[in-house]
C-alpha cells in the first residue's frame, strides 16, 4: 500500500486536465516507443472529441519508479459535477490544473471545494507556460487567494505548486528552473500525496464511486478498496441502498495498465479496482465479504435543478430516418443511463411515452439526447424548465446561480442590459486588459439561452461559466423569446417560390426541396407573435408571359442551429424533434385549430 498512489485531475473547463493526462501516460513509459497514440487519449467518446470537453470520469494508471499511480480524469464543466463529486472518494489527492493566463475560474472554485470537503491534499499545476500572455506568478497569488476564500487551513494553505505545458511535455518546481520532461511533477505527486489511509479492519470492504458496462461480463463497478482483499471467483455481498443485501460470485477483477483494463487474480486494499458479478449494483452500494458487515457511509451529491420532456416521436415524418421509436425502448435507454450517471434522474409521467428528466444543466441532457440520436433513437425534447421548491412558509423558491461572464470591454453595455432583462443581480466587475468580468447572481431561468446572446453580442470572444449556489426566493417573471415564428399551415415539400415571399416575413430555418408537415416551425418571425404561413405554395404555370418572367429568385442561407441551441430558442408550446439525420422545430399541437382552441381553454382556466 506505501506504493500506491490514487490521483484526480481536476479542473474548470480546457484548462488543460486531457493533454496533462495523455503526458504522464507517456513520460512514465507507459506505451511503446513505437505506439501509435491519439491527442487527448482519454476522451474516448465520440461527442468529447467534438466538443473537446470531458464528459465521463475515466481512470488510467501508470507506474513510475516503483509506484503505482491510479489516475483519474473528470470533466471540468458544471453540469457534469456529479462526476467529479463522486470520484472524490475514490482519491487521496487531487493535482489542481489552472491555466497561466486565465487563472481559477467558476468551475476551478466548485472543484476545489469539494476536494477539500473530502479533506483531500491538493498540488497544484499551473499550466500552458508557454503561452505569450502566461502571467503564472498572478496566477499563483489567485488561488492563494481562492483557498483563502473557501477557508483552508494552514496545512492546506501550504500547497505545493508545479509550472508545467502539458503541451510541451515538460514540467519544473520554479519558472526559472530549465525542464524537458514532467519529472517534477512525478516527484511532486509521490511526495505530497499521501498512500492510502492504512485500514483499521482486515476483512474487504469496497465503495462503489463509478460504473462501466460490458457486453459479456454485465455491469463493472468501481472504486477503490478501503480494507482487506479480494480474489477472483470469491462470493461477495453487495448492500442496496434499501439496506437488501445480495450475494454473488466475481466473474472478474479489472486493473488499469495505461488506458487498459487488465485482469488480475487478486487485488488489495488502497487498489483501485472494478468488480463484475453483480447486475443490479449502483453507485453508492457498499461491497463486503459477508452479509454482517455494515454499509460505508456515501455523500449526497448536489440535487439537479433542471427538467424537460423526454416523448416518443409522433410527427408525419417519425420513423423513416430512426430504428428505436418506441416508448419501451427510449425508457430501457433512460433507465439505462441513469444507472452510470447519478446526477441524472427520470421518471415517468402520466402521458404514456412521455418521460420526465431531472439533471444539472441543459448540456447535460443535450449530451443524452445527442448520445441517443447517434444509436438511433428518434425523440421530441421540450424547452428545459428549472425545479422549483417551497419554502417552510410556502413561498415558492428557485435555483439560483452564480455567473462568470468574460467578455471585451466594448461590449460590457449590451452584455449588462441582457443580464438585467434575465432578473441578474450584479455583485462584482473586474476590469483586465482586455476583458471585463463580471460576477452575478442570476436565477437558473435566467441562464438558459444566454450563451446564444453571448455569443452574438460578442462575436464569439465572450466567455461565461455558472455554478449553482442555493435556492432563492422567486424573481418572477423573465421573457423567454422576443420574436414569434412562422408555422407551416400545410404539408408536403418546400418550393423556393414560395420561401422567397416568405423570408421578407422573417429569417428562415429551413431551404427549398425539404419535406415539411403542418405545424412545423420553419422560421423566426420579425414581429413578436406567430405566423402561419405555406412554404409549399408551386408557382403556377400559364402560357402566358409574365412579367416578372427570368427574375432568379435569391434565398437567403437558413440558419441551422445544432442541439442545444434548438433546446434554449423553443418556446414551452414548441418541440425539437431530434432524429438520426435532421433537427426540426414544431409545435406541441400540429392542428392549427385544435391549437387555437387549446389557447382559449388555457386563457378561460388561467
Amino acid at each position: 500500500m506505501e506504493n500506491i498512489r490514487n490521483i484526480a485531475i481536476i479542473a474548470h473547463v480546457d484548462h488543460g486536465k486531457t493533454t496533462l493526462v495523455d503526458q504522464l501516460l507517456k513520460q512514465a513509459g507507459t506505451f511503446r516507443a513505437n505506439q501509435k497514440t491519439d491527442e487527448r487519449m482519454m476522451d474516448s467518446m465520440d461527442l468529447e472529441r467534438e466538443k473537446g470537453i470531458t464528459i465521463r470520469a475515466k481512470n488510467a494508471a501508470f507506474r513510475w519508479k516503483d509506484y503505482h499511480v491510479n489516475i483519474v480524469d473528470t470533466p471540468g464543466h458544471a453540469d457534469f459535477g456529479g462526476e467529479v463529486e463522486r470520484i472524490m472518494k475514490m482519491v487521496d489527492g487531487v493535482l489542481l490544473v489552472v491555466d497561466s493566463h486565465d487563472g481559477p475560474q467558476a468551475q476551478t472554485k466548485f472543484v476545489l471545494r469539494k476536494a477539500m470537503e473530502n479533506g483531500l491534499k491538493p498540488i497544484v499545476v499551473i499550466n500552458k507556460i508557454d503561452r505569450e500572455n502566461a502571467r503564472p506568478h498572478k496566477v499563483l497569488d489567485m488561488v492563494f487567494e481562492l483557498f483563502m476564500e473557501l477557508g483552508a487551513t494552514d496545512e492546506q494553505l501550504d500547497f505545493p505548486h508545479i509550472y508545467a505545458s502539458a503541451k510541451q511535455g515538460f514540467a519544473k518546481n520554479e519558472i526559472t528552473e530549465a525542464s524537458d520532461n514532467m519529472e517534477p511533477l512525478y516527484a511532486a505527486i509521490v511526495k505530497h500525496i499521501p498512500p492510502p489511509p492504512k485500514p483499521d479492519v482486515d476483512f474487504f470492504r469496497m465503495l462503489v464511486s463509478n460504473l462501466d458496462y460490458s457486453d459479456y461480463l454485465g455491469r463493472i463497478a468501481y472504486g477503490r478498496i478501503i480494507s482487506g482483499k479480494v480474489e477472483m471467483g470469491q462470493t461477495i455481498v453487495c448492500i442496496h441502498k434499501d439496506g437488501k443485501k445480495e450475494k454473488a460470485k466475481i466473474t472478474a477483477i479489472f486493473s488499469h495498465e495505461g488506458l487498459e483494463k487488465v485482469q488480475v487474480q487478486e487485488a488489495l486494499a488502497g487498489d483501485i479496482v472494478g468488480i463484475s458479478g453483480f447486475e443490479e449494483v449502483y453507485i453508492g452500494e457498499t461491497l463486503v465479504d459477508t452479509d454482517e458487515r455494515e454499509a460505508l457511509p456515501f455523500v449526497d451529491i448536489d440535487p439537479p435543478t433542471i427538467s424537460m420532456k423526454i416523448c416518443v416521436n409522433d410527427s408525419p415524418l417519425a420513423g423513416r430516418e430512426g430504428k428505436l421509436l418506441t416508448a419501451r425502448q427510449i425508457r430501457d435507454r433512460l433507465i439505462r443511463e441513469t444507472r452510470g450517471n447519478v446526477s441524472i434522474m427520470v421518471a415517468d409521467t402520466d402521458v404514456a411515452g412521455h418521460f420526465d428528466v431531472k439533471a444539472r444543466g441543459e448540456m447535460q441532457i443535450a449530451v443524452l439526447v445527442e448520445q441517443m440520436r447517434r444509436e438511433g433513437f428518434e425523440l421530441l425534447v421540450s424547452r428545459p424548465e428549472v425545479i422549483f421548491k417551497r419554502a417552510e412558509d410556502g413561498s415558492v423558491l428557485e435555483p439560483m446561480e452564480t455567473l462568470y461572464v468574460d467578455v471585451p470591454p466594448e461590449n460590457l453595455g449590451d452584455i449588462l442590459q441582457n443580464l438585467a432583462g434575465r432578473k441578474a443581480e450584479i455583485v462584482n466587475m473586474e476590469h483586465n486588459q482586455h476583458s471585463v468580468l463580471v460576477q452575478a447572481i442570476t436565477p437558473t431561468r435566467g441562464i438558459i439561452g444566454f450563451e446564444t446572446d453571448l455569443v452574438n453580442l460578442t462575436k464569439g470572444h465572450g466567455i461565461a461559466s455558472h455554478l449553482f449556489k442555493e435556492y432563492g426566493p422567486h424573481k418572477g417573471e423573465i421573457p423567454s423569446r422576443n420574436n414569434g415564428v412562422l408555422v407551416s399551415m400545410e404539408g408536403g415539400t418546400s418550393m423556393a417560390y414560395a420561401l422567397d415571399t416568405i423570408q421578407v416575413r422573417g429569417r428562415l430555418f429551413i431551404g427549398p426541396q425539404e419535406e415539411i408537415y403542418e405545424g412545423m416551425i420553419i422560421g423566426e418571425n420579425a414581429r413578436p407573435d406567430d405566423m402561419p404561413v405555406n412554404p409549399c405554395k408551386a408557382k403556377k404555370l400559364t402560357n402566358m408571359r409574365s412579367q416578372g418572367d427570368g427574375k432568379g429568385i435569391s434565398l437567403a442561407p437558413p440558419i441551422v442551429m445544432s442541439l442545444e441551441r434548438s433546446l434554449e430558442y423553443i418556446a414551452p408550446d414548441e418541440y425539437v424533434e431530434v432524429t438520426p439525420k435532421s433537427l426540426r422545430l414544431r409545435k406541441k399541437i400540429l392542428d392549427a385549430n385544435a391549437r387555437k382552441r387549446a389557447e382559449k381553454s388555457a386563457g378561460v382556466f388561467a
